[in-house]
């Protein structure tokens, strides 16, 4: 069986696990201490009978344990939702330990009180935009800052070796590497980018347009020949000649054809008459097809 004077006399003397001592005092650390003083009275290990109120994520919940218990602690702890507001959180308190004793009472409706008011505080303080002060650790900073002295002595290296270089290209040390020296390569650039912008400019623009496809009336096209065009007598009887030896060539192959075919009878074709008048009127020339 439990007997709790036993347990007190053997964790009083400096063998509890939950006991931290400070220059102002001894306190407990157990969650389910009332008080949070280690006494006889506040002791959750020393009594069998003990209450006390904790807070899960906003919600207070009584936490009782009994004797009857002990031998199960698994379910040591039994446990009562209470009420947000205050006064109904006391009525509920009252009426689950209402033979218990009254100290420990007290006590619970005491802690009931400073978690409420706890609770408030929280809460004008979160409404209140307040600044977060936030620490790093002593190896960061150490890494940081080792990071930081090499960064800079690899950049003064850098600034050093351009220095020199420029110096030595001042000095004309390395005039036998470049084929033009500094200027005259630059006055190269500007040429050559002069002559670019001029061949630009000088390439032609193709421009594509939509094409008219409507055709003239003949007397329009007619007029337009007689005004614009002259033709001149030798060039239309080059025309005439031409014109007659191809016929010519045509209607030789056709009566080729119609005598490799004997059982087609040959038809007379109509010739064709053409009078060809120049400008002048006077001269005519005829020609038969």
């Amino acid at each position: 069986m439990q007997h709790d004077e036993v347990i007190w006399q053997v964790i009083r003397h400096k063998h509890c696990s939950f006991m931290s001592k400070i220059s102002t005092g001894i306190f407990c650390r157990n969650p389910y201490n009332v008080t949070g003083i280690c006494n006889r009275s506040s002791c959750p290990l020393a009594n069998s009978r003990y209450a006390t109120i904790r807070d899960h994520d906003g919600v207070f919940y009584l936490y009782m344990k009994t004797i009857e218990r002990a031998h199960k602690p698994n379910d040591l702890w039994e446990r009562v939702k209470l009420p947000r507001n205050y006064e109904k959180a006391l009525e509920v308190i009252g009426k689950h330990l209402m033979y218990w004793p009254k100290l420990l009472v007290h006590k619970i409706k005491q802690r009931l009180t400073k978690m409420t008011q706890m609770r408030i505080r929280m809460r004008k303080l979160a409404l209140k935009t307040r600044e977060k002060i936030m620490t790093t650790p002593r190896k960061e900073k150490k890494r940081e800052a080792r990071r930081e002295e090499k960064a800079e002595k690899a950049a003064v290296l850098d600034k050093t070796i351009e220095k020199e270089l420029l110096a030595r290209l001042e000095n004309g040390i390395y005039d036998g590497i470049y084929n033009l020296p500094f200027n005259k390569f630059i006055e190269t650039l500007d040429t050559d980018e002069l002559q670019a912008e001029d061949e630009n400019e000088e390439e032609s623009e193709v421009e594509y347009v939509e094409g008219n496809f409507e055709l003239e009336e003949e007397d329009d096209i007619e007029d337009m020949g007689m005004k614009n065009y002259h033709i001149s007598n030798d060039e239309v009887a080059d025309d005439d000649d031409e014109e007659e030896e191809v016929n010519a060539v045509k209607v030789r192959r056709r009566s080729k054809s119609e005598k490799d075919e004997p059982g087609k009878k040959l038809k007379k074709k109509p010739r064709i008459h053409v009078e060809v008048e120049h400008e002048n009127g006077a001269e005519r020339q005829k020609a038969t097809f």
